[in-house]
């Protein structure tokens, strides 16, 4: 049933009890067909990254399948557009709501790993510790200086004006009803798993419930605090620290530990999933939607690609390299040094390049993986701003160049403009960086620099 826009007028204009009764049966039905819709397009997002994930496992594919899907997705588009743009634009509009909820919530499945942080980092000596975080961070700083000025400077070699970006809608900010909702979850659920921790069965199925709850709630809490506050508890962080407090609490209460609770976190069972496992879930859903940013803003894509594409491979080269010195010169030891090459790449690519090398701990780079979104989603703006990168060119690919998809879930919850940078360096970096060290001298050299060449396979 459509909805006529001659009922809305008469809404505004008739204030008569009919017209008023009219007026709400037209917004119940409006609000039943989005959420129709909202269901259907993001039911057909999440199916679209089952499948390929099948399909590539299936064929033993190690590539990630969604980054896979991401580029299809785009490629298809395109075509649509030089062919039956009517098409395109239909596309684009029934996908909207899907990619809009996706973007609210944006950050919430990058944060499982941030989580499990603390049991990732227990192996690693103190004065190990402090350099690995002084190369994550130094090398964060200057990823992000040489992909942004990169971009930058290839602009002015070629001559290319920068226009401005397609608006990109926002999502609508949260609510205090939904706060309360999702605090009153919560407690209740912490209070049954405290109460009846045998009522759901596994331990892992027990936390689930408080664990989701309180990850989703330090999310809608630390975007409601004031800007002020952000820039010191970044709502990620703020997701972060809720979900370890509850793990923290339950451990001591239950006297289960924090290492069981955190363990019921992210079990990688799907037989026995934990609240990260859900969240993580829909990660591959999140990596395709950014096609439909990247659709809406391919004039500029295509205008620009010279800078994209070049600051892209600088930056990925820069950051493989820089990291092998910079553990060579500080004195970190050479397996940890070549376990957190990939330091700026998503954390499935990551654990795929360091595969490559023996004697490696994935964990390490796993967390420091982690360790670099983090800090590129508290502190990339400011730097940028600083640098004085302002276009969302360079500012989306220094981002996602330099933190992966935590910044890229940072920034484009401020700046949606910038999120199709965002999306397209954030994975061409990793793939990039995935094929030259499939390379064998490209490994023997940075394995070489790193201290020990006996790491390569």
């Amino acid at each position: 049933m459509a909805i006529d826009n001659n009922d809305l007028e008469h809404c505004l204009i008739a204030p008569s009890h009919a017209a008023a009764v009219r007026c709400d049966q037209t917004s119940w039905l409006r609000s039943i067909v989005e959420m129709v819709q909202l269901m259907m397009s993001l039911g057909m997002v999440v199916g679209l990254d089952k499948l390929l994930e099948k399909a590539f496992a299936a064929a033993s594919i190690k590539f990630p399948s969604a980054l896979f899907g991401m580029f299809c997705v785009f490629a298809v588009l395109l075509l649509l557009d030089a062919f039956a743009p009517a098409l395109a634009r239909g596309f684009i509009a029934f996908f909207d709501p899907a990619t809009l909820f996706i973007h609210r919530w944006l950050p919430l499945f990058f944060v499982p790993s941030l989580v499990i942080l603390p049991l990732s980092v227990r192996d690693v000596s103190p004065a190990s510790a402090i350099k690995i975080f002084s190369i994550t961070f130094g090398g964060w700083f200057a990823s992000l200086a040489v992909a942004g000025y990169t971009a930058l400077t290839v602009r002015r070699t070629v001559k290319t004006q920068l226009l401005p970006p397609e608006p990109m809608n926002k999502p609508s900010p949260f609510a205090a009803l939904e706060l309360w909702a999702w605090g009153a979850l919560f407690l209740a659920s912490f209070a049954l798993a405290y109460v009846s921790p045998t009522a759901l069965g596994t331990t892992a199925t027990t936390c689930l419930p408080f664990l989701l709850a309180s990850t989703v709630f330090g999310y809608m809490l630390g975007s409601r605090l004031p800007s002020a506050a952000r820039k010191v508890l970044h709502p990620i962080i703020c997701c972060a620290l809720s979900a370890d407090l509850a793990a923290v609490a339950y451990g001591y209460l239950s006297r289960s530990g924090l290492d069981a609770v955190l363990g019921d976190y992210l079990t990688k069972a799907p037989s026995n999933p934990g609240a990260g496992d859900i969240l993580m879930g829909f990660l591959g859903s999140v990596i395709i939607s950014f096609a439909f940013s990247m659709f809406k803003q391919r004039k500029l894509v295509r205008r620009h690609a010279a800078e994209i594409f070049t600051s892209i491979a600088i930056a990925s080269t820069f950051s493989l390299y820089s990291t092998a010195i910079l553990g060579r010169v500080i004195g970190l030891e050479p397996t940890l040094t070549i376990s957190i090459l990939p330091r700026c790449i998503t954390v499935a690519l990551a654990l795929s390049i360091v595969s490559f090398f023996e004697g490696v701990n994935s964990s390490i780079t796993a967390a420091v993986v982690v360790l670099t979104g983090l800090i590129g989603a508290n502190f990339a703006q400011a730097v940028m701003d600083k640098l004085g990168l302002k276009d969302p060119i360079a500012r989306g690919i220094g981002t996602a160049s330099s933190a992966h998809g935590l910044g890229t879930a940072a920034v484009s919850a401020k700046e949606p403009e910038a999120l199709p940078f965002c999306a397209m360096a954030y994975a061409l970096t990793g793939i990039f960086a995935s094929l030259i060290c499939s390379i064998s001298v490209v490994r023997q050299s940075l394995v070489y620099i790193a201290g020990s060449p006996a790491y390569d396979k």
